[in-house]
């Protein structure tokens, strides 16, 4: 006799709970990192995921974003959008769930004490181009704030969430060769750089043993719709 196929935990609920995932990107020694989880429980014990949780019945799903990111890098004036709802029926065996996933840019991480809780073993930062299998979808979800990242940085100043207060244009040209995996050609990049006025002198580098680059900031951190490329 054939065996009966058991049914996934979920379907004893009526109705569906609601989630939010955080993909949080910061530029650490020159590459692109995302924050990662490691799970302690089963189904997906020991294996990473984004970082997250399940949106409470007096919160908004933005709040929730807000707060989570708030509670594991204990920061919360950065830039966050939402992206997209992922809600495959199997995507967490134990319940139905849907996800809201959202982008977070960090420009300096120096400062930034990660924070866990007993439901994980550990939080990390790990270079987006290391990251291998993750738990339930996040591999998906990452992927598309990826492609996000790069879609906006060719066509807005979303850049400017990802570098620090002052900056050199090497720098600034490096973070986007650093996301969108090409190089670029310098003089070409400046000229393009320079006719947006996005940016303005900030002085020059201190204490470094080479010629001093001239440092820039931004006018405004405001997103904005340009053409970059």
């Amino acid at each position: 006799m054939k065996k009966k196929e058991k049914k996934p935990e979920f379907e004893k609920y009526e109705y569906s709970a609601a989630a939010v995932d955080l993909v949080i990107f910061a530029i650490i020694n020159g590459e692109l990192n995302t924050l990662l989880i490691k799970m302690k429980y089963k189904p997906f014990q020991g294996e990473l995921a984004l970082p997250g949780g399940r949106i409470r019945v007096y919160e908004s799903v933005d709040e929730c974003a807000k707060r989570e990111i708030k509670e594991k890098v204990g920061i919360n004036n950065i830039y966050v959008e939402q992206l997209y709802s992922f809600g495959d029926i199997k995507r967490d065996p134990s319940i139905r769930i849907i996800s809201i996933s959202y982008l977070a840019l960090i420009d300096n991480t120096d400062n930034i004490k990660l924070k866990t809780t007993e439901k994980y073993e550990e939080i990390c930062w790990m270079p987006v181009n290391k990251v291998h299998k993750l738990a339930y979808d996040h591999n998906e979800i990452l992927k598309y704030a990826l492609s996000r990242l790069k879609s906006k940085l060719i066509y807005t100043n979303i850049v400017c969430n990802l570098l620090p207060k002052k900056f050199s244009l090497s720098e600034m040209q490096r973070v986007h060769e650093i996301i969108l995996d090409r190089k670029l050609d310098k003089r070409n990049f400046r000229k393009k750089v320079f006719s947006l006025d996005l940016i303005k002198e900030a002085g020059r580098e201190e204490g470094v043993p080479h010629r001093p680059s001239k440092l820039y900031s931004f006018k405004t951190k405001k997103l904005m719709i340009v053409e970059m490329f």
